[in-house]
């Protein structure tokens, strides 16, 4: 009798369990021929992991073993992180080793040798001993405000050059022409300054200064500049560096890593900047600072139609006309130039995703492409002839405030 109602009982399982699977999505439910998780590999045990970024990654010829070590024993009592300066030292070996190999791969993608490195904010030293043993102290330059750190760095690598300089300051284009080619940056980033460094690296590109840029940052931040369009990250930061850059989130760093713990995660960010001959391609005669207005003024007003976000800025572009402004808003968009079609025929990415609807003035700022940016940058403000010179300079400062770097 025990043995019918347990068969009975076996039946009723299986057969909930096949009604509730009916109500998983199928990208939830695992199976061999499942595509796999994007950056995410199964060991043979069935865990998940981060993906290798390149599985043919061959380090740099140096000792790994000798890279994966602790924060450098500090001066007692003499170094305490600032909370001003917003320092969380790195105090953990094996991330440390896995950022100078995620910015090797940054580094040399487009070059076989470096001959000159700028690391922002190094600290207490714990990138920069490694960068030290990696690559050689004579090709390392390091910025650096605080002078507790200058004085240690000065004194445990008497041939590193250690700039004595607040980060927001530097004038990247004055040291790329110094160095004659184009800079690869790394730095463990203090949140409060993050998006202001980025800016910067971004205008440092209109002259083809910055190549690379493989630097720490608050996990949030990241997830912002890699969002895609009509997803709640999505914003400024995401045109800004989808448009500028290939950028890439390497991997997640955890609060732990760190000294003191911030009580956020962090994240690994390589970006490789365009540089000004690709960008020109992308604008097509655009004018990044109008870009900037276009973009800011829409996501001022995120849950807006750019209809009523942009407005006043349309009716200020047509100098107070207001019934040209309303004919602009109510219009259709322009055609491509021709420039964006051939790329778009070459089998461009940025440019499949380039052409504005017909219904542009009724969407939200947040479900706009970079590339259509671009395009209602040029519709409000006036297409650009093809035979018209492009070649005009880009401006020093677009992103970056007025109050940093050089005038």
């Amino acid at each position: 009798m025990m043995s019918n109602w347990l068969r009975y009982f076996c039946v009723l399982l299986s057969i909930s369990i096949q009604y509730a699977s009916s109500f998983v999505p199928s990208n939830l439910i695992c199976s061999d021929r499942q595509q796999k998780l994007h950056g995410w590999v199964q060991d043979d045990g069935g865990e998940w992991e981060w993906e290798e970024d390149d599985q043919n990654y061959a380090p740099p010829k140096v000792d790994t073993t000798a890279v994966a070590v602790a924060t450098p024993t500090l001066p007692s009592g003499t170094f305490r992180p600032k909370q001003s300066l917003g320092q969380n030292f790195l105090r953990d070996g094996n991330t440390v080793n896995k950022i100078i190999r995620a910015f090797h791969q940054d580094a040399t993608r487009d070059r076989p040798n470096l001959d000159r490195i700028i690391e922002l904010g190094p600290g207490a030293g714990a990138l920069t001993d490694s960068l030290v043993k990696t690559y050689g102290a004579e090709i390392l330059e390091c910025i650096e405000i605080d002078d507790r750190s200058v004085e240690l760095l000065r004194q445990k690598h008497p041939k590193l050059l250690v700039q004595h300089q607040d980060v927001l300051q530097v004038d990247y284009p004055e040291m790329a022409e110094k160095e004659g080619h184009p800079l690869v940056v790394i730095g463990n980033l203090p949140y409060y300054i993050t998006s202001q460094i980025l800016f910067a690296l971004a205008d440092a590109s209109h002259f083809g200064a910055v190549n690379s840029a493989t630097v720490t940052m608050q996990w949030e931040v990241a997830q912002r500049m890699v969002a895609l369009p009509s997803t709640k990250d999505y914003g400024i930061l995401s045109v800004v560096f989808q448009l500028y850059a290939d950028t890439n989130c390497h991997f997640k760093i955890p609060p732990t890593v760190f000294y003191p713990m911030p009580k956020v995660d962090s994240a690994l960010v390589g970006l490789h900047f365009l540089g000004p001959s690709a960008l020109r391609k992308r604008l097509a005669g655009v004018d990044p600072v109008n870009l900037r207005r276009v973009v800011t003024t829409a996501f001022q007003q995120r849950r807006k139609t750019v209809r009523n976000s942009l407005k006043k800025l349309t009716k200020e572009i047509k100098s107070g006309d207001a019934e040209k402004a309303k004919a602009l808003l109510d219009g259709p968009p322009l055609p491509l130039p021709t420039t964006v079609i051939e790329a778009r025929e070459n089998g461009d990415q940025f440019a499949s995703s380039q052409e504005l609807p017909e219904d542009w003035a009724k969407k939200r700022p947040e479900e706009f492409t970079p590339g259509q940016f671009v395009e209602l940058t040029r519709l409000l403000y006036g297409p650009v002839n093809d035979s018209e010179d492009t070649r005009k300079p880009f401006r020093y400062k677009v992103w970056r405030k007025r109050k940093h770097g050089a005038s």
